[in-house]
């Protein structure tokens, strides 16, 4: 188990991360750590496995944790024993074994004569069987990162293991294992993920925001329900401030037409009177401050509505504010776009998949391609959108426009401004301030406009395509996806989700969230066999 209390945390430029963080999680629990990207998710998990100090708070935890990274390119200079923490048992063992017995080495295994074993059988679980442990992590794929990492966990056999987004690099048959991992396993997990299939094997969900934590007592899809009802809630709340606003304001107009008419009134008995000039400039002072009073407490009522509307609308998730506006595709529907006969690639003169292909794509089709790493799933969108050849048999592609869009979104040009990005795609010839109302519908204000796409992050860039994509005059006939949920967090692919469901043109999609194709209307599948 461990135990945070008043944790916070403070960038190097002095901005708060996020503070007042109170948790505390039992034995064999199994949570999760959710929120948008930037909140701090990863940064309070590297807390946790003590390489990161707090910058105020205290941390209690029972045994040493077993952290996964999520960023395995760093490890590329280390072999796969060393990137595990195993390196000095295995020199150590093959040392005593080979005769060569030292204090020093008996010191460094520690009695684990087993540790050999325990590798190879921990490498095999996860699918990497015949791996030398001195080979170094950079000849691994991302997947075989990963997998060496989670095979670290059978090996040093931890209480507690922290998981940062484990399931970046894996494919489907790695997924399963890391799912059936997590619902058998007795330890204590915490993950960090915005794989929604991954979050439904967990018990209790944690949502982080810059000032504090608040637990749900279930799955994601519990949790899921529950803030449904919550922005449910929020726009019911929000809706009856601006009623109250609307009828404030009504009030406010209403009294002051009253007050001047009774003044204007007052005014005209006292000349009709003849009032005293001493006596009439008291009045008008009176009333004059008696419609300032009435002003005031108007005013500050309005005020105070207005605030609380503000304060609601920032609670508003951001999917909720995007608008979708997108051209259906000029195609007619059923049109023959891809005809591909017994096709075949081939890499050092062996084919990638041991049947040819062959397969067509019409319009209006929504298609997912399915296949394990290296089953050729990148080299098969390459034959469709007409970037390599085939070694064998033949593909026709009718004209068409397709959009192709990978998990880092490279279509966008980095050393282009958010305004001059969406410029690229304004062939309706719309005005700047069109072209700005639209990238405030995809939540670029005007400290965005200037920013170069570069400084983007994942989620960010998915939304700069999509405005871009609301901003053409001609929606593409063919959008290809491929991992486009690798780099962005749930929100993000929530928005990506809905995007893609209001585009009725043609869809490939490659991916390996489950969660995330299950939501997208599939229609066909493509499952691909290596040779």
């Amino acid at each position: 188990m461990f135990v945070l209390q008043n944790i916070s945390y403070i960038h190097s430029d002095k901005e708060l991360l996020f503070d007042n963080i109170h948790l505390s999680v039992n034995t064999k629990e199994k949570i999760a750590l959710i929120a948008n990207n930037g909140a701090g998710k990863s940064t309070l998990l590297k807390i946790i496995a003590g390489q990161l100090p707090p910058y105020t708070g205290t941390i209690t935890v029972s045994s040493k944790p077993y952290y996964v990274p999520q960023i395995v390119d760093q490890f590329d200079s280390r072999s796969i024993a060393q990137a595990i923490g195993v390196a000095g048992k295995l020199d150590a063992l093959s040392e005593i074994l080979s005769g060569n017995v030292s204090e020093t080495g008996l010191s460094v295994l520690n009695d684990d004569w087993t540790v050999e074993e325990r590798c190879r059988e921990a490498l095999s679980c996860w699918g990497l069987t015949g791996l030398l442990f001195d080979a170094k992590m950079k000849t691994l794929s991302g997947g075989q990162k990963t997998r060496v990492f989670l095979a670290g966990i059978k090996i040093h056999n931890p209480g507690i293991v922290l998981l940062d987004e484990p399931t970046n690099h894996l494919d489907v048959t790695g997924r399963k294992t890391l799912y059936q991992f997590i619902r058998e396993t007795s330890r204590t997990i915490v993950v960090v993920s915005h794989d929604r299939t991954l979050l439904n094997q967990l018990e209790k969900m944690y949502e982080l925001n810059r000032h504090g934590i608040k637990a749900y007592g279930g799955n994601y899809e519990f949790y899921k329900e529950h803030k449904t009802l919550e922005n449910t809630a929020l726009a019911n709340s929000l809706e009856d401030r601006q009623k109250s606003l609307r009828k404030a304001k009504e009030t406010e107009r209403e009294a002051l037409e009253r007050q001047q008419k009774q003044n204007a009134r007052g005014k005209n008995q006292q000349k009709k009177e003849g009032t005293p000039k001493a006596l009439a400039d008291k009045m008008k002072n009176d009333a004059e401050k008696s419609t300032a009073h009435l002003k005031s407490v108007h005013a500050d009522k309005i005020d105070t509505l207005v605030q609380e509307l503000s304060d609601l609308r920032k609670e508003i998730p951001d999917r909720d504010k995007i608008k979708f506006g997108f051209d259906d595709s000029a195609l007619h529907k059923g049109k023959i776009l891809v005809k591909a006969e017994a096709v075949n690639f081939a890499y050092d003169k062996k084919p990638i998949w041991e049947n040819p292909l062959s397969f067509q794509i019409v319009s209006g089709e929504r298609i997912e391609i399915k296949g394990g790493n290296g089953s050729g799933k990148t080299t098969l969108l390459k034959l469709i959108l007409g970037n390599v050849a085939p070694t064998c048999g033949t593909i026709f592609r009718a004209d068409s426009k397709t959009l192709y869009i990978d998990q880092e979104y490279s279509l966008l040009n980095p050393e282009l401004s958010v305004y001059e990005q969406a410029q690229t795609f304004n062939d309706a010839v719309l005005q700047e301030y069109e072209i700005k109302i639209r990238l405030n519908r995809f939540l670029f204000s005007a400290g965005f406009w200037d920013k170069p796409c570069a400084v983007l992050s994942g989620g960010e860039r998915m939304r700069l395509l999509l405005c871009c994509l609301a901003i053409t005059v001609q929606s593409p006939d063919i959008i290809v996806l491929d991992e486009p949920t690798n780099n962005i967090d749930i929100q993000n692919t929530e928005i990506l989700t809905a995007a893609i469901n209001s585009y009725h043109g043609t869809l490939i999609v490659v991916s390996h969230d489950r969660y995330f194709s299950e939501q997208l209307n599939i229609e066909r599948r493509i499952d691909l066999e290596m040779g």
